[in-house]
């Protein structure tokens, strides 16, 4: 057995190369500094823009600190990762990385859901939408949804901070993640397992259901509209938020299956899942909200044409 503060954890890149070479981290870097730039754009001209303080773009907003939180915690480690032969982390840095993802996954999550809110009062209240959601209202939720996050995960990393480690070292992710550090650890690791899943359950899987329950009221009354061009501008205004959460929801959920039950899969498999789960929704939601939004494409295309 292995004392978890001297403990050293090798990051994977790509499984089956022995060197995963430029060829990959330049495109990862790339898809990084794509993230960076849409996100920060992003904030920017919701910022500047007065139509944009809304309580739907202060949200936005929120999802966009997330997406930057979420990936800016795991560019170091897949950089490293994928520009050497074999990048080595201290577990305690390794659990520090593994706290702030599942954190800010969770932060993501709830803003989701917030975001599902205020998409069902604005279709189905439209008269309540200005008394119902006020400024204050969204700064009280996003303070709980981040209180959430921080709270829900401290007791994994606890957990995980106490376990004893005797097996392979070598992590299957160029980042860590709590079922990844898991499996490398032994001694009776049930306790651990079990809150991970319950904080999973209780924190997106109701965030699912939440945000599936807004839409079936959203659909129903979209659906009792009578005007084809009101029902087209009313599911027009959920579509960035559904891929929003497509996006979001996808690759974590598959990842979570594959996981717990997909050991019998090729190695490439999961690996790649969790590079989508953590790149792919902060690279998209900008681009999605920029497309969809005139205010933001307007701002955006200001700023390159005074630079």
């Amino acid at each position: 057995k292995t004392g978890s503060s001297s403990l050293t954890l090798i990051l994977s890149g790509i499984p089956g190369m022995a060197v995963s070479g430029s060829w990959v981290a330049v495109p990862l870097c790339c898809l990084y500094l794509l993230m960076l730039l849409g996100n920060c754009s992003l904030l920017w001209a919701m910022r500047r823009e007065q139509v944009l303080h809304t309580p739907m773009y202060q949200l936005l907003s929120m999802l966009a600190l997330a997406d930057l939180g979420l990936s800016l915690c795991t560019l170091p480690t897949v950089l490293a990762a994928f520009c050497g032969p074999a990048a080595a982390l201290p577990f305690r840095a390794c659990l520090a990385q593994m706290y702030f993802i599942h954190a800010f996954s969770a932060i993501e999550s709830g803003v989701l859901v917030a975001m599902a809110f205020d998409r069902f009062v604005a279709i189905c209240h439209p008269l309540h939408y200005g008394s119902v959601l006020s400024s204050s209202l969204v700064a009280r939720a996003g303070l709980l949804i981040v209180l959430r996050g921080v709270c829900v995960v401290l007791p994994v990393a606890v957990l995980m901070a106490r376990m004893p480690f005797c097996r392979s070292r070598v992590l299957s992710h160029s980042f860590c993640l709590h079922q990844d550090m898991l499996r490398l650890a032994c001694g009776d690791v049930r306790p651990s397992s079990w809150y991970g899943l319950s904080a999973v359950i209780l924190t997106k899987g109701l965030d699912l259901l939440a945000i599936l329950l807004s839409y079936v009221l959203i659909a129903r009354a979209i659906l009792g509209t009578v005007s084809p061009a009101a029902r087209a501008k009313a599911f027009s205004t959920c579509l960035s938020h559904l891929c929003a959460v497509l996006i979001f929801y996808i690759p974590l959920i598959s990842l979570s299956l594959i996981h717990r039950f997909g050991k019998h899969l090729p190695p490439l498999v999961p690996t790649l899942l969790a590079d989508a789960y953590l790149l792919v929704p902060p690279v998209l939601n900008p681009l999605v909200y920029t497309w969809k939004t005139k205010q933001i494409r307007r701002r955006i295309l200001l700023l390159l044409c005074r630079r």
